[in-house]
C-alpha cells in the first residue's frame, strides 16, 4: 500500500513553472513599456493652440503624423480636414508611421483609421481622441 503524506509545500508541477515563467515574462514586457520607451507621459494633445505647417503638406485622401506636436491629420476631402491625438489608446505610445488608410503603434501593433480615428487592429480598444484642426492663412492650427 501506499503512503499519502499532506505537506503545506507540494513539488511544482511543469504547469505552474511555464505558468510563472509567462507571467514573469508579462511582466518584464509590461515593465519594458514604461519609461524612454516611447510612452508619453505628458497628455495627448495640445494644450494651446499650435501652428502645424502648410496644409498642403497633408494629402487629399491621405493623413500626416505631426509627431512633436503630437497630432494626426487627415485630410479625406479637398479642404475638409481631421485631428486626432497621434497617441496610442492602449498604453500611451507616439504613432510611429501611416501605412495608407491607417495609423501604426510602434508599441504593440495597434492600427487606427486616419479618417475617423477608430481602432482598425487591436489590442487598443478606444479611438484616438479628435483634436480641431483648423486652416489659417494656408497653415494648419490644432488645439
Amino acid at each position: 500500500m501506499r503512503r499519502v503524506t499532506t505537506s503545506k509545500e507540494s513539488p511544482a508541477t511543469r504547469r505552474t513553472v511555464l505558468c510563472g515563467a509567462a507571467l514573469a515574462a508579462l511582466g518584464l514586457t509590461t515593465a519594458g513599456c514604461g519609461g524612454d520607451s516611447g510612452k508619453d507621459t505628458s497628455g495627448s494633445a495640445p494644450d494651446e493652440p499650435v501652428e502645424l505647417g502648410d496644409a498642403e503638406a497633408v494629402p487629399v485622401g491621405g493623413a500626416k503624423l505631426y509627431a512633436e506636436q503630437k497630432v494626426l491629420v487627415a485630410q479625406p476631402e479637398k479642404g475638409d480636414f481631421k485631428g486626432f491625438s497621434a497617441i496610442c489608446t492602449h498604453q500611451g505610445s507616439l504613432l510611429g508611421e501611416i501605412d495608407g488608410e491607417v495609423a501604426v503603434c510602434p508599441l504593440h501593433g495597434s492600427r487606427f483609421h486616419v479618417d475617423s480615428g477608430k481602432v482598425a487592429q487591436g489590442p487598443a480598444t478606444e479611438a484616438l481622441p479628435a483634436v480641431p484642426v483648423k486652416v489659417e492663412q494656408g497653415k494648419l492650427v490644432a488645439g
